[in-house]
């Protein structure tokens, strides 16, 4: 039974940073897509960003500049490097891995942004 368990949430003031990390236990071998999304009260689960197997990553265009995504591959690890956080980036961080036609989610990990 593969899980994905993510931590690093936190409670952060605007303009600080964060960083998120997700472990999957149990073996997924080639994992092809390691992505973040999140989750903000009363709205749909948005996407953030994405690391292809050949780690080329992508970034929804209301984090770019600002997030980066990265991954380790030998760890089965995705991490979300946070910074210049806006209130609007309070939300529910889930991570996601895609192997073939398997998808995997991680139970999420709060990050609020707030003074």
């Amino acid at each position: 039974q593969v899980q994905l368990v993510e931590s690093g949430g936190g409670l952060v003031q605007p303009g600080g940073s964060l960083s998120l990390s997700c472990a999957a236990s149990g073996s997924i071998p080639n994992i092809n897509v390691m992505s973040w999304f999140r989750q903000a009260p009363g709205k749909q689960r948005e996407w953030v960003a994405s690391a292809t197997s050949g780690d080329i990553p992508n970034y929804a265009g209301s984090v770019k500049g600002r997030f980066t995504i990265s991954r380790d591959n030998a760890k089965n690890t995705v991490y979300l490097q946070m910074n210049s956080l806006k209130p609007e980036d309070t939300a529910v961080y889930y991570c996601n891995m895609i192997r073939g036609v398997a998808s995997y989610w991680g139970q999420g990990t709060q990050v609020t942004v707030s003074s």
